[in-house]
């Protein structure tokens, strides 16, 4: 018998980190080969993770909440020397084959998991000192040998403070040492997998990408009229049909007049670029879902017919709020639709999906006064507000898409 250890696995998309959202498994279990053992949450989506063994679980190495690099172990496994492995994870992986991952350094302040015994990356019948891998990185970076570290974690591993007064040749914390206190100033959540990629793909993406936003006001008094005969068609039976369909239906035809806002800004190693032009649309939808924002796309949205596209972005928005996208959902978009009407604000200035040119925030749709031949009249009116990367669209170019699409939802052509 020997105890090996499962790695969290790069699940596909280039993962490097991911929540463990909870375990299906309890130290003392018997499980096997292919048998679901633990949920994660990737930046796109929640994954279950099979088990690469069959054995007896010895430690749950991760407790529930944490994030942690593709590559750190996760489950401890006493197997058979005989007992074969799941393909793909492979002996190779056991032996600790893992990709090398910027930012490898993370959870400073985690806690140890609550299994009896467990508290680190290592197992107890290793023989190794046991802690985590963010305290054996900072042990190597500080050149500190964690055998000769006096543990003081809860169940016996070595923290990231024991390393520090190792370095500092303390073995021990002085018997009258200050303490800092901080004045109490509201609650502190830690940053999860969806929310800080977002946040990390809206830094860069306002970083790189020259942002241009423009706004126009709409009539779509007869978008509002096509929506309500669609909704009464066999056709759009199972779909539920909204002015966003019909701006969806917008953003593709005026792709079709401006193909250049379906475009891609390329950075190449040797400092020069590209603009790269698709012949096709993934239209994205960003929707606010339970795990926070994501952005999935209909794939080949142009190719689709309008109930069809109706179907494609109800069952998006369904399984976007129900926690239950897969990462391909929300990967190789081109443009994107934001709809913040539903919030009941007007307009504003979307920030672009990285690597994408350009983005339509559609706005609430309230009853104004609207000059009609001549004379006033109270329209439901909608504002339509484009951002654009103004290294791909020129302001001409930019300036005839949201035309083109206000004047789609002005008057539909169907």
């Amino acid at each position: 018998m020997s105890v090996r250890e499962f790695l969290l696995p790069d699940v596909g998309e280039g993962l490097t980190e991911a929540e463990i959202v909870g375990w299906r498994i309890s130290v003392g279990d018997e499980i096997t080969v292919n048998q679901p053992i633990v949920d994660i949450e990737t930046a796109k989506a929640v994954v279950e993770l099979p088990s690469p063994f069959t054995g007896r679980v010895t430690a749950l190495l991760v407790e529930p909440g944490s994030v942690v690099p593709v590559g750190t172990p996760i489950l401890a496994v006493e197997v058979s020397d005989r007992e074969p492995v799941l393909v793909g994870y492979g002996v190779g992986h056991e032996q600790g084959r893992r990709r090398r991952l910027r930012g490898a350094v993370q959870q400073e302040g985690a806690s140890a998991p609550q299994q009896v015994g467990v508290a680190s990356a290592e197992v107890a019948p290793s023989g190794k000192p046991m802690a985590k891998p963010p305290v054996r990185a900072l042990a190597r970076e500080l050149g500190v040998d964690l055998a000769r570290v006096a543990p003081t974690g809860p169940h016996g591993d070595i923290t990231r403070d024991d390393v520090r007064r190792a370095a500092s040749g303390t073995t021990s914390l002085p018997a009258s040492a200050p303490v800092a206190v901080r004045p109490v100033r509201g609650e502190r959540v830690p940053v999860r997998s969806v929310q800080r990629q977002m946040a990390q793909a809206m830094v860069r993406s306002m970083a790189t990408a020259p942002h241009v936003t423009e706004w126009v006001d709409v009539d779509v008094s007869q978008t509002m009229a096509l929506v309500r005969r669609l909704r009464a068609e066999p056709e759009f039976a199972d779909a539920r049909v909204t002015p966003l369909t019909i701006a969806a239906a917008a953003v593709i035809h005026a792709v079709r007049r401006t193909p250049i806002v379906n475009s891609s800004w390329i950075d190449l190693p040797d400092g020069t670029a590209e603009i790269e032009h698709y012949s096709f649309v993934n239209l994205g939808l960003a929707v606010a879902s339970p795990r926070g924002h994501v952005v999935p796309n209909v794939r080949d949205a142009g190719s689709l017919s309008l109930s069809g596209l109706a179907r494609a972005i109800t069952d998006l928005t369904e399984r976007a709020r129900s926690g239950q996208l897969t990462p391909a959902d929300s990967v190789e978009g081109t443009i994107t639709i934001t709809n913040i009407g539903v919030f009941g604000v007007d307009g504003g200035t979307p920030i672009l999906n990285p690597g994408e040119a350009a983005i339509l925030a559609t706005g609430r749709i309230v009853d104004r006064p609207w000059a009609v031949d001549g004379a006033l009249a109270v329209r439901p009116v909608m504002q339509l507000s484009l951002a654009f990367d103004h290294r791909v669209v020129d302001g001409a170019s930019g300036s005839a898409f949201l035309a083109d699409v206000a004047a789609y939802l002005h008057r539909p052509p169907l």
